[in-house]
């Protein structure tokens, strides 16, 4: 995603859910332009955050043929509310106090603070989804640190800009994706769920909600085991 990784752009480290959804489209954009490519037959596939990205993406851009989400996080909702709705509404407000607070703090010329992200170490109290999430990004299965970043950094936005993850709502309107067919993946094990589910309930026709048997969140990255890859071929090759 722009800011993040190798991808240019500044400030980085940086959280903005329209230029998140705009890629997919620079995406489309570019593929269309390759004399080996079919402009009409253009499907898309977000995981994780960017599940919730590319259906922002998709509801005002109708190039993307067929649209799919595995262990898709609601970006919007899960700031808003955290899992399984524990975050109270005044708990919301000081994060966005804070988040305030620290925009004039930076404008005068301090120092940059950034917020959630993946844990650097375990010790006894540590919460069950965040081993999983170190599990993948702090060890070499997942972990990568950029030429321009450092491991103290990666995975962990800046906290004036994951504010606006509190404005966005990729769910809102998913129905007029409709009738390009959408398929939600999730591991019934998953502590993400909620959000696959949702969005199986909201959108319009045709619609598929696929539960990996075994299957935690994390899992659906890189397990190359568990990933449905027959599914997801299914899927295109039949809406494609």
């Amino acid at each position: 995603m722009s800011f993040w990784g190798e991808s240019e752009g500044q400030p980085r480290n940086a959280v903005s859910p329209d230029i998140y959804a705009e890629d997919f489209s620079a995406a489309v954009d570019y593929l269309g332009t390759n004399k080996l490519i079919d402009r009409t037959r253009i499907g898309v596939l977000g995981i994780c955050g960017s599940g919730s990205f590319v259906i922002s993406a998709a509801k005002i851009d109708s190039r993307m043929k067929a649209i799919a989400t595995v262990s898709m996080y609601n970006m919007g909702a899960v700031n808003r509310h955290a899992l399984n709705h524990s975050q109270t509404v005044e708990q919301r407000k000081k994060l966005i106090a804070a988040a305030a607070k620290q925009r004039d703090v930076e404008f005068g010329g301090g120092e940059i603070e950034y917020t959630s992200g993946t844990v650097h170490q375990l010790d006894k109290d540590t919460h069950p989804i965040q081993r999983e999430f170190y599990d993948f990004y702090r060890t070499p299965r997942g972990e990568y640190t950029p030429a321009s970043s450092s491991p103290q950094l990666t995975t962990h936005p800046t906290l004036t800009s994951n504010i606006k993850f509190m404005n966005f709502y990729p769910f809102n309107d998913i129905e007029t994706i409709s009738p390009r067919p959408m398929l939600f993946i999730t591991g019934d094990k998953a502590h993400s769920k909620e959000f696959s589910e949702e969005a199986y309930r909201l959108a319009g026709e045709p619609k598929e909600l696929y539960y990996v048997k075994g299957a935690g969140h994390v899992d659906l990255y890189d397990r190359t085991a568990l990933i449905p890859w027959n599914k997801l071929t299914e899927f295109f090759s039949q809406n494609l």
